[in-house]
């Protein structure tokens, strides 16, 4: 998945919850492991396309699932903190 977005999580149990939700929705997802620079409680992220970016927040505040953010690349390569 190219120049794709991430969300982090603090706990397993968020990040598995929101892969079921995005999966049933039809959002291109892939598990991910969570990128060391960005500080989280989780090893996993779920990465998906930019293009997906509303409908994620969508899902993401209608359901309540706990993030620790979401994520983009910036110019320099290094992910960045759009939304948390």
């Amino acid at each position: 998945m190219e120049e794709a977005m991430l969300i982090a999580f603090d706990s397993t149990q968020q990040a598995l919850r929101a892969e079921m939700l995005l999966e049933y929705a039809d959002i291109e997802i892939d598990l991910f492991p969570t990128p060391k620079e960005i500080t989280a409680g989780c090893a996993l992220s779920i990465q998906f396309p930019p293009d997906a970016l509303n409908e994620v927040q969508d899902i993401i505040r209608r359901e309540q699932v706990e993030i620790r953010g979401i994520f983009a690349l910036n110019d320099n390569q290094i992910y960045v903190n759009i939304e948390d």
